[in-house]
C-alpha cells in the first residue's frame, strides 16, 4: 500500500517536500529536474516545456553541467546551460536553486570534449568553467555548484580553496561532488576542516532499486558529516520503466543507441543497465507497482525518496509524458510491506547492477 501526505497529485497550490543540503541554509524540492537531454533528446521548445512543468509542480531545484547534454560533443558543449538560462529569464530567480559541474579531469576514463580534452580540477579550469555557466546560464549566481567527478591524485585542497574564493565572492552560494567514493567524500572533509576551507554539503552519485552500493558506507558518512545524497538515475537510466524488457531496444532511448552505435565505454555502461539480471529484478519490481496500482517508475522515485540520507531525487525526462509518473511520487510515501517486498528483490537478486565504476577511480 501507498499512503498521500495530503498533496493532491500535481496540486500547484500546496508545495513540495522541501530538505536541506546538508548543513547548509539550502532548501530544496525533493524531486530535482534533472536536464542532460536537453538539447539533444529534446529539443528547446520540449525542454521549456518540461521545465514549465516541474515548476509548476512545485519543483524549485534543477540540476545541470558545463558539458550537457549527453552524450558530450564538441558542437553541443554548454548547450543545455544556454537553453536552461533562456527558460530562467522571465522567472523570479529566487525562487529557483540552480546546480551545475565543473567537468572532471580529462586524464583518465573518459576524455571530455572540453577545453580541448585537457581538464582539471585546479584553480585555472574551475574559474573558466563557472564563467561559462555563469554567462550561459545568464545569472550572477550559482546555488551548488558540484565537481561532476574527482581526481584522486591531486590534492583536494587545491580544488576547494578555488570553490571557497567562488563562494566567498559570492559566484556560488554551496559546493558539492558527483560520482565519488567515500574515501573521497572524507578526504575532502578532512581538508576543508583542517584548511578552513568550504566543504561539500552534496554527493552525487548514482543510486536505484537497481543500484543500491549507497545504502552502506556512503549513507553512513552522509548521516554522520551532514552531507545529503542527490541520487541521480533513480529509474537505472531508464531500466526500471520496463522498456527494454524483453530484449527490446526502443528507437530513441539513450542505451539502444549505446548499443547499437556506441563506442567501448558506452557500450560497457549500458551492459551494467541492461543485463539479465537487471531486467529479471524490473520485472519483479513492475509486479510490485502493479499490486499497489502505480507505475513502476513512480515506485522507484519513491523509493529514493524516503532515505533519510537523500536530500533530493534527480529525475529527468526527454518528454512530458515521461514527466507525469515521476511527479506522482512527489507526496507518496511506501508502506513497509512494499519496502519489504522491494528489499527481498534485493536478496534474491543482489548488486544486478554490477561494477558501477567508483571501484576503478
Amino acid at each position: 500500500m501507498v499512503t498521500r501526505r495530503g498533496r493532491h497529485d500535481h496540486d500547484i497550490d500546496k508545495p513540495m517536500q522541501r530538505r536541506r543540503l546538508g548543513n547548509s541554509a539550502i532548501t530544496v524540492s525533493d524531486i530535482c529536474l534533472g536536464t542532460m537531454t536537453f538539447g539533444e533528446q529534446a529539443d528547446e521548445a520540449s525542454s521549456f516545456a518540461i521545465m514549465d512543468r516541474a515548476y509548476e509542480a512545485g519543483v524549485n531545484f534543477f540540476d545541470i553541467a558545463e558539458i550537457y547534454p549527453v552524450p558530450p560533443s564538441a558542437e553541443k558543449f554548454g548547450l543545455t546551460e544556454t537553453i536552461v538560462g533562456k527558460w530562467l529569464g522571465d522567472k523570479p530567480r529566487d525562487s529557483l536553486i540552480i546546480a551545475t559541474k565543473v567537468t572532471g579531469p580529462g586524464h583518465g576514463w573518459f576524455v571530455p570534449p572540453v577545453r580541448e580534452g585537457m581538464t582539471a580540477l585546479d584553480r585555472h579550469h574551475i574559474v573558466r568553467a563557472v564563467e561559462g555557466s555563469l554567462q550561459r546560464l545568464g545569472t550572477d549566481y550559482i546555488d551548488l555548484y558540484q565537481t561532476h567527478w574527482p581526481d584522486h591524485g591531486m590534492r583536494y585542497e587545491e580544488t576547494l580553496s578555488a570553490l571557497t574564493e567562488l563562494v566567498e565572492v559570492g559566484k556560488v552560494r554551496v559546493i558539492g561532488c558527483s560520482n565519488e567514493t567515500c574515501w573521497g567524500v572524507m578526504k575532502s572533509l578532512r581538508a576543508s576542516e583542517i584548511g578552513g576551507l568550504a566543504r561539500y554539503d552534496t554527493v552525487q552519485n548514482n543510486f536505484s532499486m537497481l543500484n543500491r552500493r549507497c545504502e552502506s558506507e556512503l549513507a553512513q558518512v552522509c548521516r554522520q558529516e551532514g552531507v545529503s545524497l542527490l541520487p541521480y538515475s533513480p529509474l537505472a537510466g531508464g531500466v526500471l520503466c520496463g522498456k527494454y524488457q524483453d530484449g527490446a531496444l526502443p528507437e530513441g532511448a539513450r542505451f539502444s543507441s549505446y548499443l547499437q552505435e556506441g563506442g567501448p565505454r558506452q557500450k560497457v555502461m549500458a551492459g551494467r543497465f541492461i543485463n539479465a539480471r537487471t531486467l529479471e529484478a524490473t520485472a519483479r519490481f513492475m509486479e510490485i507497482a502493479a499490486g499497489i496500482d502505480i507505475s513502476v517508475t513512480t515506485l522507484a522515485t519513491a523509493w529514493s525518496k524516503q532515505h533519510d540520507f537523500v536530500a533530493s531525487t534527480i529525475i529527468g525526462a526527454s518528454g512530458l509524458a515521461q514527466l507525469d509518473d515521476t511527479l506522482a511520487a512527489a507526496d507518496l510515501v511506501l508502506d513497509s510491506d512494499t519496502l519489504a517486498a522491494i528489499d527481498q528483490v534485493e536478496k534474491e537478486i543482489p548488486l544486478s547492477y554490477g561494477e558501477d565504476g567508483l571501484r576503478f577511480q
